[in-house]
């Protein structure tokens, strides 16, 4: 196993919810930031929400008041609630971590680690 291991995608209707897990294996002194991206096909990958070692939370506007990133420390894991899905959610989602803080945390290569992903489709 990677550093990180995704779970919980599926397949939903439009409206409906998923909760996707992050898991991450560190030492428990590492502080790292993480956030969620996903890529659909034919387009670029693009950030969907962030979590920084410091606590700070970033969402894309396409998701913002629909998805809620937070962070379990005991579990060493990463969660990203998704309510009221759309289709134009189906995607590959990945998770990422990178150790501290990034500059940019809804771009890709501010990330070192990453997921192997976990697909999401919403259709009716």
């Amino acid at each position: 196993q990677g550093l990180l291991v995704e779970s919980g995608g599926g397949s939903v209707q439009p409206g409906g919810s998923l909760r996707l897990s992050c898991k991450i294996s560190k030492a428990s002194y590492d502080r790292y930031s993480m956030a969620w991206f996903r890529q659909a096909a034919g387009k670029e990958r693009e950030g969907v929400a962030a979590i920084e070692s410091d606590g700070r939370i970033t969402y894309a506007d396409s998701v913002k008041g629909r998805f809620t990133i937070s962070l379990d420390d005991a579990e060493d894991t990463m969660y990203l609630q998704m309510n009221n899905l759309k289709p134009e959610d189906t995607a590959m989602y990945y998770c990422a971590a990178d150790l501290f803080s990034v500059g940019r945390p809804l771009v890709a290569s501010e990330y070192v680690y990453w997921g192997h992903g976990t697909q999401v489709t919403v259709s009716s």
